[in-house]
């Protein structure tokens, strides 16, 4: 799906974030960045995912990531979904899909025998160079952060 690879330059992007604030790839600069895609908010596979990476958030931040979602939910439905799960990280609210086209992670998916186009749940590891560290397509969502820091 993707053609983004490790060792790939990270897309530049800018987008806003639930609060309406404005998020950057540069903002990251000289961190380490997981910038986890996820279908939809406060669906339960995507809250599974989100879960585990908040209950290994200080893990994360001692080890020098931040931690970043997105999806194209709207900016309400992203603080309704942090807001209930108490999640510590921003997500960002790519309605126009301009991040997501980006990253290169929307196309056909199947679901239930229906063949429709969504957001192919991807996780991106970006050093603190912009570069891309890793890229996890086959996410456990339960298990999210295993696979990160292993």
């Amino acid at each position: 799906m993707t053609t983004l690879k490790v060792g790939d330059k990270a897309p530049d992007f800018e987008a806003k974030d639930q609060e309406g604030n404005t998020i950057k790839l540069s903002d990251y600069s000289g961190k380490k960045l997981v910038l986890f895609f996820y279908p939809k908010a406060s669906t339960p596979g995507c809250t599974a995912e989100a879960c585990n990476l908040r209950d290994n958030y200080q893990t994360f931040l001692a080890k020098g990531y931040d931690v970043l979602g997105a999806s194209a939910d709207s900016a309400k439905r992203q603080q309704n979904w942090i807001n209930k799960h108490e999640l510590p990280f921003p997500l960002l609210a790519d309605e126009d899909k301009t991040v997501i086209n980006a990253f290169g992670i929307w196309g056909p998916k199947k679901f239930m025998g229906r063949e429709y186009d969504g957001i192919h749940r991807t996780t991106f590891v970006i050093d603190e160079n912009g570069v891309i560290e890793e890229v996890i397509a086959k996410v456990k969502t339960k298990e999210h952060t295993a696979q990160i820091l292993d």
